[in-house]
């Protein structure tokens, strides 16, 4: 084959021909059928390379190419990347064109008034004007200044107003799901707070971008932080840093150290979080770590000497100011609404989470109609003042000015708070004694124990089921032993160091004997009773299942342990007291949960504690205040005292019917605000339960709650029970009965107790039920000691 023939086998086949044979060579002397022989055995050679090559692969083009090699070439990636690439800029520039700066802000940034009523539909209050002071840059000290660009943006006087990496990964997370994260600019954060709105959109963020961009390209550095730091919510009630530095440090924005500075840049990631005031240990330990962050960064970017950071210490903040208009218990008030808005707010996820939703709350706009009954609040007050306020004199006693008082009064058919007391004033004391968890329930705990054993249907250490009859030994000091026998390490001391001996449980719930309750956690399993706890409406999530908790040694508030009870004089059904009746908002739509929940523990079991507490008013701790109160009339009342160790809170959690109303007395020394202890406070040795407490809530719930109701128990347990007989314990126990049943009541303590702990005790009581008048003298139990044949 000649070159030319090769040249157009190639061009036929695509392939160079093959190179001349033997034969193909001898055949080669210029005649025609070898030119034509060769030309059809380079064709035939190409295309046999060609389909060996494609094998496999898919079906071959006239290349020789696979569908997928034709359709990926880097040609057709690269230009389908630019033409993708110029979609995203056309829209951008599309979305710029179309997106204009807000000549005003919006309607949250013109921060109106919130209204707060009744529940009769009178006013309560009414905020009034926004706590905020704009002040021009200029009278802001430059250093101060620069804390907040430490703090917030720290290439603020260098970037174009925003950082795409936060806001690409603000609008992923949004996405997905995940709520907000990612970074914003100072300028960000001012279009997103002055412009729009906090709302986690897509549409918002890209808003927030292209005004961000157009606002640094009009507007000055010294104009977008002006209007960041006089916008920003600070908490107290303050917007902007005039506002800030009178709330924190009583002072005027210009006179303002680098140091306080620091600290109200730092509020601004959590202003109710880190709130000095208010703060949690947690809370103290994460607004000091974020100071020391801002004024690190300063010094990183030179406007801070390194000499000078290190002289430098936390500047603590002064004591609140109450807001104008908020006095006596309407701050209060006003602020455990507020709180129950704002989480529910991040609850049906209208926020993301609790400080933008205080930053909603306190925008205004809202209408806010509370439970609060005009005529039982004012009663909670007077009462408070006649039993308690009225009694305490500094000026004789030193110890009076370190008393404070909580109160929270439920309808337990409803949930509402109806009445609520958090202090002398809300202008003397900024903290609503009525909500503060920080303080030991004690004694009020005692009842939550009962109720895990009669819910669990717990046994003794014998086997024996936990009842209102059942004898425990009430030694004070006794070492309490799981069920094994072994000592657990724990050997309480009841009050005043009073051994009991073999007592029932009624006895001891009358008395508050500690080491019956402690021994009894212990027999019901600790993660059990706080498993309860949990469902009555205690905060639970972080104690430990030890022994110690049954005394009451977590922290619980006077609304807490009210829905508790609430939840015991509701058959068990779980009441979550609220204080918002309703809630109206133009911007905002706002579903409230119903209070009244699931049933959380058995009717019996709830019914059976109710009747066991009727013995702590009628003939136990709480006797002197409430039973032989002059204004009780007759009325059914269940309650308990507590009394926590040094002396340094007293409770008195009661209730009717129709009726529950949980009482605190705190230790709080009024310089330093450190829990201290009560003794000799109003006159006496020592303030418990039933004193002080049990007065305030005898003044207030016999002046209220209506007379002639009575409990509907489903027990045959307790003392609101009369039993048809009941056993006397006598030192050395007879095995034959009298000929006539004893008349002695359930509820109290037997003359005399056995030298030993009885091996068999009652479980229950006879199901009969008797009337006043037997028509027939029951027979006496063969065994005085276990009248049910047990």
């Amino acid at each position: 084959m000649g070159r030319a023939e090769e040249r157009r086998a190639r061009q036929r086949g695509g392939r160079r021909a093959a190179p001349p044979t033997r034969s193909s060579g001898m055949e080669s002397s210029g005649t025609e059928p070898t030119v034509i022989g060769g030309r059809a055995a380079a064709r035939r050679a190409a295309q046999g390379r060609g389909k060996n090559k494609g094998k496999g692969k898919g079906k071959a083009g006239k290349d020789g190419r696979s569908f997928i090699r034709r359709l990926f070439t880097w040609k057709k990636i690269l230009g389908t990347f630019f033409a993708l690439c110029l979609l995203g800029m056309g829209a951008f520039v599309a979305l710029y064109m179309m997106i204009t700066v807000p000549e005003v802000g919006n309607g949250d940034a013109t921060l109106q008034s919130n209204v707060y009523k009744y529940s009769d539909g009178t006013m309560l209050t009414r905020d009034g004007e926004k706590n905020r002071e704009i002040v021009d840059l200029s009278k802001v000290p430059k250093p101060v200044q620069r804390t907040f660009v430490a703090a917030e943006n720290k290439t603020f006087y260098k970037d174009n107003g925003v950082d795409l990496k936060g806001t690409a990964r603000g609008i992923l997370n949004t996405l997905s799901g995940k709520g907000a994260q990612g970074g914003s600019t100072i300028t960000q954060q001012y279009v997103k707070n002055y412009y729009l709105t906090q709302n986690q959109t897509v549409t918002r963020k890209l808003k927030e971008l292209v005004i961000s961009l157009k606002l640094d390209r009009t507007k000055s550095k010294d104009f977008i932080l002006a209007g960041y730091i006089n916008t920003s919510y600070y908490g107290r009630g303050a917007y902007g840093i005039q506002a800030a530095a009178q709330a924190y440090y009583h002072v005027d924005a210009q006179k303002l150290s680098v140091q306080q500075g620091a600290y109200l840049a730092a509020l601004l990631q959590a202003p109710n979080q880190y709130d000095w005031a208010i703060a949690s240990d947690t809370g103290k330990r994460m607004v000091k770590a974020r100071w020391n962050y801002v004024l690190d960064n300063m010094v990183e970017e030179d406007w801070l000497n390194k000499a000078e950071r290190d002289a430098m210490t936390f500047p603590t903040p002064k004591a609140p100011k109450a807001a104008p208009g908020m006095g006596g218990q309407t701050g209060y008030l006003v602020d455990a609404a507020n709180n129950q808005l704002a989480k529910r707010l991040v609850t049906q996820g209208t926020a993301d989470n609790f400080n933008d939703a205080m930053n909603m709350v306190k925008a205004g706009g809202w209408t806010i109609t509370l439970n609060i009954d005009k005529k039982k609040q004012a009663a909670l007050e007077k009462a408070a003042k006649a039993q308690l306020t009225s009694k305490l004199d500094p000026k004789k006693r030193s110890v009076d000015a370190d008393v404070q008082a909580g109160a929270a009064s439920v309808n337990p058919k409803t949930g509402a708070v109806v009445a609520m007391y958090g202090g002398k004033d809300y202008y003397k004391h900024f903290r609503n004694n009525a909500t503060r968890t920080d303080y030991q329930p004690a004694s009020t705990f005692k009842p939550v124990i009962l109720a895990a054993a009669l819910d669990e249907a717990a046994e003794t250490q014998s086997g024996k089921a936990i009842g209102a009859n059942t004898i425990y030994d009430g030694t004070s000091k006794r070492q309490v032993v799981d069920s094994n026998g072994n000592k657990v390490g724990f050997a309480p001391e009841n009050e005043d160091d009073q051994s009991y001996g073999p007592i029932t449980v009624q006895t001891a719930m009358n008395q508050s004997v500690n080491s019956v309750f402690a021994q009894m956690g212990v027999d019901v399993g600790m993660d059990k009773v706080l498993k309860v706890a949990s469902q009555l409406g205690m905060d639970t999530a972080d104690l430990k299942a030890v022994p110690a908790q049954t005394l009451g040694t977590m922290g619980a508030s006077p609304l807490q342990m009210a829905g508790v009870y609430a939840t015991l004089d509701n058959h068990g059904k779980q009441v979550t007291p609220s204080i918002i009746k309703s809630v109206e908002n133009s911007r905002h739509s706002v579903t409230l949960p119903n209070p009244i929940g699931a049933q959380v523990i058995s009717p019996e079991a709830a019914d059976t504690v109710t009747s066991v507490l009727t013995g702590v008013v009628d003939d136990g701790t709480a006797k002197q205040s409430v039973q032989e109160n002059a204004n009780r009339d007759g009325r059914k009342v269940a309650g308990k005292t507590g009394t926590s160790d040094e002396n340094r809170s007293a409770w008195f959690t009661g209730f009717t019917p129709d009726l529950v109303t949980s009482v605190g007395l705190f230790g709080e020394n009024h310089k330093n605000f450190a829990q201290v202890s009560m003794y000799h406070a109003g006159g006496l040795p020592r303030v418990n339960g039933g004193t002080f407490p049990a007065r305030i809530w005898a003044a207030y719930t016999f002046g209220v709650s209506k007379t002639g109701l009575k409990f509907e128990l489903d027990t045959t347990q307790g003392a609101a029970v009369q039993p048809t007989w009941t056993p006397t314990v006598t030192q050395t126990p007879s095995r034959t009965p009298s000929s006539s049943p004893t008349t002695q009541k359930p509820s109290e303590t037997p003359s005399q107790t056995p030298s030993q702990t009885p091996t068999q005790t009652p479980t229950q009581t006879p199901t009969q039920t008797p009337t006043q008048t037997p028509t027939q003298t029951p027979t006496p139990p063969a065994d005085p000691l276990d009248p049910n044949g047990q």
